[in-house]
């Protein structure tokens, strides 16, 4: 079993930025696949700074790796 955790970050318009309700799914600006956290973090605050002024944009960080490995979970 691999101990790979790779993580997604992604991002978009939302409609209201107390949540993850996104406006266009094909608008999405999918940032890339990370091996793990700390480079997915590295990314999400790059991609997050570049938007800061707009408060319907947001980025976020997915844990591919519990979506892929629910087991991982019980660790």
């Amino acid at each position: 079993m691999s101990d790979q955790k790779l993580h997604l970050v992604m991002g978009g318009r939302v409609r209201d930025p107390q949540h993850l309700e996104f406006v266009d799914l094909d608008a999405l600006d999918v940032v890339g696949v990370y091996p793990d956290y700390a480079s997915a973090e590295e990314a999400w605050r790059s991609a997050a700074q570049r938007t800061v002024d707009d408060a319907e944009m947001k980025y976020v960080v997915v844990h591919l790796h519990r979506l892929l490995q629910p087991d991982m979970l019980k660790r």
